[in-house]
């Protein structure tokens, strides 16, 4: 399973790690600027990709899905 978020701007899903906690990143796409979560909140989502089955997407307030 994957760790994603989903561009804000034009909604691609765009994968993440744990080096982009806590920094904005740009979409491929549309170029838009977008808040990755800090550690904390990756760390919540990371856990969970252990027992997932489908990706987990992560949104710009640390709200976790999937």
């Amino acid at each position: 399973m994957r760790l994603l978020t989903k561009c804000p701007g034009c909604s691609i899903p765009i994968e993440l790690s744990i080096a982009d906690a806590d920094r904005r990143k740009r979409c491929p796409r549309c170029g838009r600027l977008y808040y990755v979560p800090d550690t904390d909140a990756l760390r919540d989502a990371i856990s969970l990709l252990g027992t997932a089955q489908t990706d987990i997407y992560v949104d710009e307030k640390g709200n976790v899905y999937g």
